[in-house]
């Protein structure tokens, strides 16, 4: 397979260009297992690490490589072990904060065109973590689209589709089953070759058997839901890019259990446009939506155009996002 099969172009070739290389070489990381990276490029595929250059300026606070990047790196070809040198500059990157107390970024995925926001139409039906996965979205610089994924259990899905649609603001929604492959045909705009889309979501949503559907074959393992709770088992353990029959390539991911946004203030903006052309109505520049004369806000509450839970799931984003910019 050629670079172009893991979407290089030329926009990567005159970034690739703006340095000197010496040997090295560009390559995509296709996958990450701990602190080994699988690369490939013009020479094939193979497992690589980092140089001490690379691991010195990791600890100086520059970025590992993450599934998605472009990297270069020197290599022997396939049956040998790669050295990657570095990164390319990203040109989208999904992101979250690192699980635990420490305020550290955590890439998800790099260099993505599509973000791909899986929700199933049973129990982890979630109107807020849409919001959410939404606004680090936006942050991203990806398109997402939401998948309300399982219509095949869910044969009146109008409802939810309508609900998803109010609060998801200029992002395509698509119902559809991976088991069947009804409504699947809506997903081909996203699928043109050389294309990167990543899937996200929460475990038992069903990516592995949308990737399996997508790929034509059982590229991964899936397993059933547990019966006592609706909850998904966790089947993807890596990242890991698959090539589609069309050329797209298509990023699977673990089940995050959590989303901390990190630094999405933007993407909240855009997740809550509504809300925003609202407050842009009001009276007095600085309302806050409580008692105050001629605020749009308060009176859409009011009429129930807008939704009070959308509101507070606003405020409690903000916040959220307030407080990490204090202890950063």
């Amino acid at each position: 397979m050629s670079l172009q099969d893991w979407g290089w172009n030329s926009y990567w070739e005159a970034l690739w260009n703006e340095s000197e290389r010496g040997e090295s070489r560009p390559a995509r990381v296709i996958a990450q297992h701990r602190r080994l990276w699988r690369v490939a490029g013009g020479f094939g595929e193979c497992w690589s690490e980092p140089s001490g250059t690379l691991r010195h300026a990791s600890e100086a606070g520059a970025d590992w490589p993450a599934v998605g990047d472009w990297v270069g790196v020197e290599s022997q070809g396939a049956a040998s072990t790669a050295i990657v040198h570095d990164v390319l500059p990203r040109r989208t990157r999904f992101v979250r904060k690192a699980p635990g107390k420490s305020l550290e970024v955590q890439v998800i995925a790099a260099n993505v065109d599509t973000a791909l926001l899986i929700m199933a139409l049973d129990h982890d039906f979630n109107l807020r973590r849409c919001e959410r996965y939404l606004a680090q979205c936006w942050e991203s610089g990806a398109r997402p689209v939401v998948i309300l994924n399982k219509l095949d259990v869910c044969p009146d899905a109008a409802e939810f589709i309508s609900q998803i649609e109010r609060v998801a603001i200029g992002a395509p929604v698509i119902a559809l089953s991976a088991v069947t492959g009804e409504g699947l045909k809506q997903l081909a705009p996203s699928l043109e070759a050389g294309r990167t889309l990543v899937l996200l979501g929460s475990s038992g949503v069903g990516k592995s058997t949308l990737v399996n559907r997508l790929c034509g074959h059982e590229a991964q393992p899936v397993q059933p839901i547990r019966e006592s709770d609706g909850r998904g088992r966790h089947t993807t353990t890596a990242r890991q890019v698959f090539r589609l029959p069309g050329g797209a390539l298509l990023m699977d991911t673990p089940g995050l259990r959590e989303l901390q946004l990190w630094d999405a203030s933007e993407g909240l903006a855009q997740t809550f446009a509504d809300i925003e052309d609202l407050e842009n109505r009001c009276r007095f520049r600085d309302c806050r939506h409580e008692q105050e004369p001629g605020c749009a806000v308060r009176e859409a509450l009011d009429s129930g155009s807008l939704d009070a839970e959308r509101m507070e799931s606003r405020k409690k984003l903000e916040r959220e996002q307030a407080f990490l910019n204090r202890k950063i």
